[in-house]
């Protein structure tokens, strides 16, 4: 590195909170779906695959733009930077699990098929917790360190670039969500002034409607 500013890597903490959120929410959700509520289990389904798209996106950012840089120019920590990437593998391994149980639970609402996904869904999220809590301990540090301003930019752009099948306006609410005020004015200050209207007149209150269908309570 030279002897520029370092990156603000602040944004990921925000990213890593939506995370934390949402898959609480999932497995409280499915564990308190009824039974043979064809209904919500689709709701509920369609949710883990927008969260699990989400994630996978994330993650595969970090392995292609971020582990092969911070590789070439640490030494000692090289093996945290391995366990990252195991770790991910650990993850999309369990993402694949709930992903095969979903269609089954979507026709039939069993109550076995349900307690299945919920206790999958614990066991990932307290993998995706002890993951997230050493990524923000020891790798935060390490990318502020090593990874130039352009650098960071190249990969938060492509964290927020999703693929076509997803919901960006979705992505963006639960930031905002998550954001406290001088974060949501941050997140907002960067948006282009089109994606602010939109946000503003449309995003907003469909977002809203989504969660208040997902959650079964009031949104945001």
């Amino acid at each position: 590195m030279t002897d520029q500013a370092p990156p603000n890597a602040h944004d990921m903490s925000i990213v890593h909170r939506v995370f934390r959120r949402e898959s609480r929410t999932l497995a409280e959700a499915v564990t308190a779906a009824g039974p043979r509520d064809i209904p919500r289990a689709r709701v509920l389904a369609a949710h883990f695959r927008a969260y699990a798209l989400v994630l996978r996106h994330h993650h595969a950012a970090e392995d292609d733009l971020l582990w092969p840089k911070l590789l070439g120019r640490v030494d000692l920590e090289a093996d945290l930077v391995l366990r990252m990437e195991a770790q991910h593998e650990q993850l999309a391994v369990g993402l694949e699990r709930i992903g095969d149980l979903l269609p089954e639970w979507e026709q039939t609402a069993a109550a076995q098929v349900r307690d299945e996904i919920a206790l999958a869904l614990v066991g990932h999220r307290a993998a995706l917790l002890d993951h997230l809590h050493e990524e923000e301990t020891h790798v935060l540090p390490l990318l502020e360190e090593h990874i130039t301003v352009a650098e960071w930019e190249e990969i938060r752009d492509t964290f927020i670039t999703l693929p076509s099948e997803g919901r960006a306006p979705d992505l963006l609410g639960a930031l905002l969500e998550e954001a406290t005020a001088d974060e949501r004015a941050h997140l907002i200050g960067e948006l282009p002034l089109s994606t602010r209207l939109s946000w503003r007149f449309i995003g907003r209150h469909r977002y809203g409607r989504r969660m208040r269908m997902i959650r079964g309570q009031g949104a945001p």
